[in-house]
């Protein structure tokens, strides 16, 4: 595995984990900060063929 593929997978962990404290929390506001990242996430490794396991958040 590369760096980038490396890189990318931990940060989409790192933001689902931030993604489910925010709503454990009741952070509206946060969770959607996380959601659009999370999103941008997913595109970014897509548009570089980076497969991601679908995770439940």
């Amino acid at each position: 595995m590369d760096a980038f593929t490396t890189g990318i997978l931990q940060r989409i962990h790192s933001t689902e984990s931030d993604l489910l404290r925010a709503r454990e929390d009741g952070d509206d506001f946060l969770a959607e900060v996380e959601e659009a990242e999370l999103a941008d996430l997913h595109r970014l490794a897509a548009e570089h063929g980076v497969q991601v396991l679908p995770e439940v958040v």
